[in-house]
């Protein structure tokens, strides 16, 4: 799949947004008045701006509003009515907060629930794809989930928390890698398989389709070099798990915890890039680009 950037932000700031929503709603760190206002500009400028980021991405971006109308059978319809839920009850909880010391427990509780729903349901619009086996895995919505979490603590500066689940969405990140080079393989599709001649022979494509690249080709056939993934699987690693466990286990102050935060950022971006970059799409059997 063509690795587009808007899609790229939007998974990886809206992950790390509405997972420190998360742990706002449910009570950490224990913040209230101005503090608990600048964990809530953070988190809304995350989840918000990458909400907005995906919608760059929209042939007709006037048209989303319609998305909301398809939750019966649209995850991405599902995501949407999620994050608006999500976002308004954080921000009802977030004003009792900020502007009246007051903590509404069920109300962040319900909150919390909705951001991590949103984080699930972005995950299920990938991971429900048959097309593209390396999305269509469990393992995807752990990924996700683990990742929106373990960031969210990060952010929250919830110290021990990120310690555990840092290694944790780690062990999930390369068991995706792992499990994901042999997915178009173990699913058996072929151009055999696609076109149903299986059974009278051998099937390869005569020629090409045509003799210039198509709007298919363009989004759905990146093709990224064995060593050039390997290198960008190590650098995601280091930067995104490695680094900031590394900052959280020696003696840090702001500065040090701002940087694990950007090496973790930095690393999701780039494991996202990997994400999408990778992502066989069947389409491409036809093309002779699998």
């Amino acid at each position: 799949m063509h690795p587009a950037r808007s899609v790229i932000l939007f998974t990886t700031l809206s992950g790390l947004g509405f997972g420190l929503l998360f742990w706002l709603g449910i009570g950490l760190p224990k913040a209230t008045g101005w503090i608990a206002f600048v964990f809530f500009v953070i988190a809304y400028a995350l989840a918000v701006g990458g909400l907005l980021a995906s919608t760059f991405h929209l042939g007709h971006p006037e048209r989303a509003i319609k998305a909301f109308s398809q939750w019966r059978s649209s995850w991405l319809s599902r995501e949407g009515v999620c994050a608006v839920a999500a976002l308004v009850v954080m921000a009802i909880y977030g004003a009792g907060l900020v502007f009246l010391g007051e903590r509404w427990a069920i109300l962040g509780w319900i909150g919390a629930a909705l951001s991590v729903g949103t984080v699930f349901t972005t995950s299920m619009i990938y991971a429900q794809l048959k097309t593209v086996p390396r999305w269509n895995l469990t393992l995807t919505p752990f990924l996700f989930l683990t990742l929106s979490i373990a960031g969210g603590a990060l952010m929250a500066g919830e110290v021990s928390w990120a310690l555990t689940l840092l290694p944790v969405a780690a062990a999930f990140q390369v068991a995706y890698w792992i499990t994901g080079d042999t997915a178009l393989r173990r699913s058996g599709t072929t151009l055999a398989s696609a076109t149903g001649l299986g059974d009278v022979g051998q099937v390869r494509a005569f020629e090409p389709p045509h003799t210039g690249p198509n709007y298919l080709m363009k989004e759905f056939m990146f093709v990224v070099g064995r060593k050039h993934a390997v290198k960008l699987r190590i650098f995601a690693f280091a930067l995104g798990y490695a680094a900031p466990i590394l900052l959280l286990t020696v003696p840090f102050g702001h500065w040090e915890a701002a940087l694990a935060v950007v090496c973790h950022l930095g690393g999701v971006y780039v494991s996202r890039w990997l994400f999408f970059a990778q992502a066989e799409h069947v389409v491409g059997l036809y093309y002779g680009k699998r």
